[in-house]
């Protein structure tokens, strides 16, 4: 799977300060993240308020007090991001956590053009290519999962549906052309924010495949030889289990599931993940297909 997006958690020391805004010029409970601890922050380099404070509606300072006050306070909240920006990507200026009055999410805004950094799930999409009766893996040469299989998978690109980019993935990963069949699997892991759209598939002529620079070995195999302790990402090991349960049965399904992982466990640890809300519709295939 071309993880190369893969979610990391950006600035890992950074110590949170709370902004020294006056009170009565926020509506927001805010963080500053772009000034260190032995200079100012950025709303006391700036003589004229900021466009951030001039959004914001004046509020009594008894709610402002009655904000988190120390540098660990924001840990406090489910809802704070783990990914954070430090600068905003548009001008440079230094960035704030802040939390919208009245909202439950915490959101990184630039303290002196105002722009909005969001941080909003990443879309995993790849195919399950059949050929024969066989499956199509391929056996990862890079990390996360080195040398483990999958099937080939990657993130969707700008511009493209995710149709286009689930046979991309797969032309870049096993170098096989392939014919997009229809969608089999939707599987949400929130707890990395990534949603994996999956697609069945089988090869087009010439029905070559090899591998490509991301993968070491890619292989047709068996339903019975398909080597479920060595995948790579609990999304594949989930999709292909109900894909040959299908396969056995004749009846295809549409999936659709959230997988809850432990934080902080490996990709594929059988013990660290379940599927819950799963949803199994079946639909037809053509039997041209």
């Amino acid at each position: 799977m071309a993880l190369r997006g893969l979610l990391s958690k950006c600035n890992a020391g950074l110590v949170l300060q709370p902004a020294q805004t006056p009170a009565a010029a926020l509506a927001h409970t805010v963080y500053n993240l772009g000034a260190a601890t032995d200079r100012p922050c950025a709303q006391q380099r700036h003589q004229q308020p900021t466009r951030l404070q001039r959004r914001m509606q004046a509020t009594p300072d008894a709610a402002i007090a009655a904000s988190p006050a120390t540098n660990d306070a924001p840990k406090q909240h489910s809802s704070l991001p783990a990914m954070q920006s430090k600068f905003c990507r548009m001008c440079g200026g230094s960035m704030q956590l802040v939390q919208p009055q009245g909202g439950k999410e915490w959101r990184h805004v630039c303290d002196h053009c105002g722009y909005i950094d969001y941080f909003n799930p990443k879309m995993v999409v790849g195919c399950i290519v059949e050929h024969a009766g066989k499956i199509l893996l391929c056996k990862r040469a890079i990390e996360p999962c080195k040398g483990m299989w999958t099937i080939p998978a990657g993130f969707l690109e700008i511009g493209e549906s995710s149709a286009a980019g689930a046979a991309r993935e797969t032309l870049e990963e096993a170098n096989a052309e392939v014919v997009i069949l229809g969608p089999y699997a939707h599987l949400d892991i929130p707890v990395i924010g990534q949603a994996y759209i999956l697609f069945k598939a089988k090869l087009a002529a010439p029905y070559t495949f090899s591998a490509g620079p991301e993968s070491l070995e890619v292989a047709l195999f068996d339903p019975d030889s398909i080597p479920f302790n060595q995948l790579a990402f609990s999304s594949v090991s989930i999709t292909l289990r109900h894909y040959l349960s299908d396969m056995a049965s004749g009846v295809w399904h549409l999936h659709h599931g959230v997988i809850q992982k432990r934080p902080g466990a490996p990709p594929n640890d059988p013990s660290a993940f379940e599927l819950r809300d799963h949803f199994a519709v079946p639909v037809s295939v053509n039997a041209a297909q």
